[in-house]
């Protein structure tokens, strides 16, 4: 009698814990707008990518996709000591939005339609053009039509540059994909590999680093439109970010933070991108 008395109750206890986590009370149903509400965001950035999200020996967060976020967030109602700033590795990304990791992310994150498939994106905020790092001495490797023979190119996994250049310019490339694009600027100060590739903004902030070690060659070959991922269907959200990029342009903070962290890189990037309301 004790043992079916007390198998009632513990089927009881399960029946209601499984209640309360259908009506929504558990934290994974919260929104993005709830967290706003309570004045607190959690933003995916990069934390090795400096100039853009570069987390420093002190803790603190600089670059100008924090200051993209920060300026976002403001909009939005939450105030920098309510972000918490969460590292967000290329091939990871989507994974934090989707398992509500992040509120959304501001991290370098160029829009694709395979992406799209996954994670909605507001923005762009910024347009960059994929591009060449070599070291300064190196004089055979001046674009990306020169990537022959036996060359080794850099990138990180989870992204596409690399593969890129390879199937569409220099098919005898060997490609060297590693877990960070810091790991790829090591390799390539080392000698281990011939150049790096991604996105020309991104190369421009490691080569400032470098200390005149690095040059960034060659053209841009490809159009890359950074925007920030969040949550797929969250079309609140997705709105106000949109109403606060646009204005963050109009307002001059979009090119004054640029600037700021980035500096002089090409004319054309500082074209303010057109905001897409699909």
């Amino acid at each position: 009698m004790r043992i079916n008395r007390l198998l009632r109750l513990g089927i009881g206890a399960i029946a209601v814990t499984l209640f309360a986590t259908a009506c929504g009370g558990g934290s994974d149903a919260e929104t993005t707008e709830d967290h706003v509400k309570e004045g607190k965001l959690t933003i995916g950035i990069k934390f090795d990518q400096p100039g853009l999200g570069f987390r420093d020996t002190d803790g603190s967060y600089q670059g100008y996709d924090v200051e993209i976020a920060e300026y976002v967030a403001g909009k939005l109602g939450v105030q920098p000591d309510g972000i918490t700033f969460k590292e967000a590795p290329t091939a990871r990304r989507e994974t934090m939005i989707m398992n509500g990791e992040v509120d959304f992310i501001v991290a370098t994150y160029s829009i694709t339609d395979e992406r799209k498939e996954k994670v909605d994106f507001a923005g762009p905020y910024f347009v960059a053009g994929q591009s060449l790092l070599v070291k300064k001495e190196t004089t055979d490797v001046i674009g990306v039509e020169s990537l022959t023979g036996n060359k080794k190119l850099c990138s990180v996994k989870g992204s596409t540059p690399a593969q890129y250049v390879k199937d569409n310019y220099a098919k005898e490339v060997q490609l060297v994909e590693l877990d960070t694009y810091s790991r790829c600027i090591e390799a390539l100060r080392s000698g281990s590999v011939d150049a790096v590739t991604t996105d020309d903004i991104i190369l421009a902030g490691f080569a400032g680093q470098a200390s005149g070690e690095l040059k960034l060659v060659g053209n841009t070959f490809t159009r890359e439109k950074y925007g920030i991922g969040l949550k797929k269907g969250d079309q609140q959200t997705r709105a106000k970010i949109n109403d606060a990029i646009e204005e963050m342009i109009a307002d001059g903070s979009w090119q004054k933070a640029f600037e700021e962290t980035i500096g002089p890189l090409r004319d054309s990037t500082l074209t303010p991108p057109t905001v897409d309301r699909y």
